[in-house]
């Protein structure tokens, strides 16, 4: 019983995989009718509806009490720790792409927050000057030449696109939180980052809610904008007119 609850994060993430495919798959006839940018738009703005209602009866309130109730130096805590957690990973996306030097800048940290940094609760690595990357499987998928496929966006992971979908699914396999073997320090760990991270974006909300006359539009185009800065580290190319 145990081991199969072990591999449900895994599932998950293969489901979701496969849900983005099969999305692909039948909404090809969509693509030349639809906007370029958003071949499901349909679909996605039913599922952002969905999230939506997620978000203002479930996360929102949650992540608003641990926001006001954590004291600074805790949420720092929690956020350095799951950084710390995801150097691995981010270290092996780094070396798939060629990226050697911050490969090894990566593992650095990973070595030094994980010691000195009392297991990545605090940041050492940045005080001594070792930058933290954001690298992720999706990444590395794009840097192989893989194409975005369409905009998707999925209840509780947010926006993606079809290679977005599938990285995110090895992500979540590789992830060391979803091995854990005690399932309820597991749930517990999962429970936790993802409300640190939604805590970590409610200073957005505001700004999203009075800026965007259209929020599903914004938060699409600004997903875009930033996985395209992503994927060429802050240097994309300009896009003909």
């Amino acid at each position: 019983m145990t081991k199969s609850l072990g591999l449900s994060g895994q599932q998950m993430g293969r489901r979701w995989a496969l849900a983005g495919l099969l999305t692909l798959a039948f909404g090809g006839q969509a693509v030349a009718e639809g906007n370029p940018k958003d071949p499901y738009e349909g679909f996605n703005r039913a599922m952002f509806s969905v999230n939506e209602v997620i978000d203002k009866y479930a996360a929102k309130p949650v992540a608003q009490v641990y926001d006001n109730v954590a004291p600074l130096p805790v949420k720092a805590g929690v956020g350095n720790f799951f950084g710390n957690v995801g150097d691995l990973w981010i270290g092996v996306n780094s070396a798939l792409q060629g990226k050697m030097g911050e490969a090894g800048v990566d593992i650095g940290r990973l070595l030094i927050n994980s010691t000195v940094g009392i297991f990545g609760l605090f940041d050492v690595a940045s005080e001594l000057g070792l930058e933290k990357h954001d690298e992720d499987f999706g990444q590395t998928l794009a840097v192989w030449g893989v194409g975005s496929g369409g905009y998707l966006f999925w209840p509780i992971i947010g926006p993606r696109n079809v290679r977005d979908t599938g990285g995110w699914a090895v992500d979540s396999f590789v992830d060391p939180v979803w091995h854990v073997s005690d399932v309820p320090v597991r749930n517990g760990l999962v429970a936790v980052r993802f409300v640190d991270i939604r805590a970590s974006l409610l200073p957005a909300d505001k700004v999203v809610e009075e800026g965007a006359l259209d929020k599903y539009a914004y938060i699409r185009d600004a997903y875009q904008q930033r996985r395209r800065n992503q994927i060429f580290d802050g240097r994309p190319p300009r896009l003909d007119d």
